[in-house]
């Protein structure tokens, strides 16, 4: 298995999308068409060979001198998994963090952790790749401790408490495993696709659950325990209703039963209140709105969501939408997997 520590920073990811199309190229392809300079570009190609991510597969002869080696992407993937509370979604991705394949298949009410991994493994055996598979990340609502794979009385998933969630994939895959909260799997795949200048940053996810996945100063924050991020289960509305998580007037619960009454305004209006607060709280520059319920009506989310901030030209906040679609979370979980030991001095977001 490549050793996937080989990141330096933004300009290793160019030239992993640049080697992604799978043309064969120059080092003087990647530096014209990367914008870096020659030596940048030997130093980035030497690390990745020797990680075993690039290969020399032939020369090709330009005018007088010796003919220029060319390179290619080490065929490998990785799978990403989002276990929401009634569907599983898995995505292949490439070394570039494309999604090349995926798939989508409904879980049963109340499903247990081996009845998930019994699914998991379905899907994985549909879709396993021909080339190198490097491992496995799964994205899961919290409580968990991502350092251990340990899943902790996940929020409304009745019965897992305590569940060695990547041990039993590991078990039962045989590849390395990962796990995190779907939040931080999103943020980490934002992070991925936007650069260096998305530093301080939160990714609304609204789905089955709603919650932040949070980037500060450039690095995901998980928080001590790995619980950071639950956004969805702060109280705005005291005396409200009862959320799954056992306390009252949770933004989630206020957020979720708008919708299922058919006022899309008061959602936005609530998820909204919620999401400049957390601005506010955090000094945030730039929010990203994700999950089911935003993409089931974007327009209406973002236009909003955006309507509640201040307009400051001193402290501007910028709204976007998710890159990533529905697949957000389990490309995120796969990206876990193509950071593994990660070390970016300027931004790390494994």
């Amino acid at each position: 298995m490549a050793d996937l520590g080989f990141l330096r920073g933004y300009n290793d990811a160019v030239i992993l999308g640049l080697a992604r199309g799978g043309e064969p190229l120059t080092r003087m392809d990647l530096a014209e068409r990367g914008g870096l300079t020659p030596q940048a570009v030997s130093k980035i190609v030497a690390r990745l060979i020797n990680a075993g991510v690039l290969e020399a597969v032939g020369t090709r002869n330009v005018g007088v001198g010796k003919p220029r080696n060319l390179l290619r992407l080490v065929p490998a993937a990785a799978f990403g998994v989002h276990v929401e509370r009634d569907e599983l979604r898995v995505v292949l991705v490439d070394l570039a963090g494309t999604v090349v394949d995926r798939l989508v298949t409904p879980l049963p009410p109340g499903f247990s952790p081996l009845e998930l991994v019994s699914v998991l493994a379905d899907a994985v055996a549909d879709m396993r790749p021909a080339e190198r598979l490097l491992g496995v990340g799964v994205g899961i609502v919290g409580p968990l401790d991502h350092r251990t794979g340990v899943v902790h009385d996940a929020t409304g998933l009745p019965g897992w408490h305590d569940v060695p969630l990547r041990d039993l994939v590991t078990s039962r895959l045989g590849v390395p495993v990962h796990v995190d909260k779907d939040t931080n799997a999103a943020v980490v795949a934002e992070a991925w696709h936007r650069g260096p200048d998305f530093r301080h940053a939160a990714v609304i996810f609204a789905g089955t659950g709603l919650g932040a996945g949070l980037l500060l100063d450039g690095r995901v924050h998980r928080g001590a325990r790995s619980g950071a991020g639950e956004f969805g289960h702060t109280t705005i509305q005291l005396a409200g209703p009862v959320c799954v998580c056992g306390r009252h007037g949770c933004v989630e619960v206020l957020h979720n039963q708008a919708l299922t009454s058919g006022d899309l305004t008061q959602a936005i209006n609530v998820l909204g209140t919620a999401t400049v607060d957390l601005v506010r709280l955090l000094d945030l520059d730039h929010i990203v709105l994700s999950g089911r319920s935003v993409l089931a009506a974007p327009d209406q989310y973002l236009t909003g969501i955006r309507a509640g901030f201040p307009h400051s030209d001193r402290l501007p906040v910028e709204v976007s939408l998710t890159v990533h679609g529905p697949d957000l979370v389990a490309t995120g979980a796969a990206m876990l997997v193509l950071n593994a030991g990660l070390s970016v001095p300027s931004a790390t977001i494994g």
